[in-house]
């Protein structure tokens, strides 16, 4: 087992669910994945919706020492904003233990979930290179998420993020 990392705050990682706000442009699409630019943080973002409308979210935070992974769903959940919570993620072999961050109010009507936090480079390499995520929430049901093309669009992503710097 291998532990993410995880800060005890909510940095604004996660401004909207379904990118819609103004600070945020397409930069490009990959195997089902959109890549946005933050024009605020200047950094950028992936983001994949499935056919129920859920939502998953990954990047920097705003100084680029630790990715997120945020899923987001319409469907009816007890999460609160600001709640943390155990959750264990399993990629491939690998299982990783943290602690989501719930989100609710403070993103895209309708939606809530969460967010973990992580400096891991096995964890970020699994997310790229596995093609499901097993999620078991502390209080929740377990859930897998589609990771398929996330190699190719945190490839995006990171040439992306080059051109913010530049």
């Amino acid at each position: 087992m291998k532990r993410i990392f995880s800060l005890g705050m909510a940095i604004g990682l996660l401004a909207s669910t379904a990118v819609s706000a103004d600070t945020y442009l397409r930069y490009g699409e990959v195997e089902g994945w959109k890549v946005f630019i933050d024009e605020d943080k200047k950094s950028c973002l992936i983001e994949a919706v499935d056919d129920a409308e859920n939502v998953v979210q990954m990047g920097l935070t705003q100084d680029r020492g630790v990715g997120y992974v945020g899923v987001f769903t319409k469907a009816k959940t007890d999460i609160k904003r600001g709640d943390k919570e155990a959750v264990a993620i399993l990629l491939g072999d690998n299982l990783y233990l943290g602690e989501a961050t719930g989100m609710k109010g403070n993103i895209t009507k309708g939606y809530s979930g969460g967010y973990v936090l992580s400096d891991d480079p096995a964890f970020a390499e699994d997310i790229a290179k596995k093609k499901v995520m097993v999620v078991f929430p502390e209080k929740e049901f377990a859930f897998t998420v589609d990771l398929t093309g996330t190699y190719k669009a945190m490839e995006m992503a990171r040439k992306c993020n080059e051109e913010q710097l530049s």
